[in-house]
């Protein structure tokens, strides 16, 4: 079985890092991490500003997405040390090297929504049709 070596020298068999890798695909492929990249991707943005662009996502779920993908370094958390404090979101380099990638697909998705809503409406008659 074939290994790689990380950045900090541990070796990592070819099956754990597919687990690692398959994580990291979880996260920026979960609809609102994709949300908040975009959003991200014009400018930074404060949490509420976050949630009320995000419509439907709650204040939990925000907060899950954001510092998952803080602990990826795809996002980054400052603080500003006014009264009260307040907290600012912004891209991390590694976040803005995503930021294509992520805009490519929701435009794929954008472009494609008709097509895929009367596939789904034609699978849905015919496996309704066999039922």
């Amino acid at each position: 079985m074939g290994a790689t070596v990380d950045a900090s020298a541990n070796i990592h068999s070819a099956a754990e890092r597919a687990v690692f890798v398959r994580g990291i695909l979880d996260r920026i492929g979960d609809k609102w991490s994709v949300i908040v990249i975009c959003r991200l991707g014009k400018r930074p943005h404060r949490f509420n500003e976050l949630r009320r662009a995000a419509d439907g996502i709650t204040q939990r779920m925000l907060s899950s997405t954001l510092r998952g993908l803080e602990r990826d370094g795809i996002v980054a958390r400052t603080v500003h040390t006014t009264v009260p404090p307040s907290v600012e979101y912004s891209l991390t380099e590694t976040g803005r090297t995503l930021l294509d990638v992520v805009q490519a697909l929701a435009r794929w998705t954008d472009g494609h929504v008709d097509v895929i809503r009367a596939a789904r409406a034609d699978y849905d008659q015919r496996t309704h049709a066999t039922a």
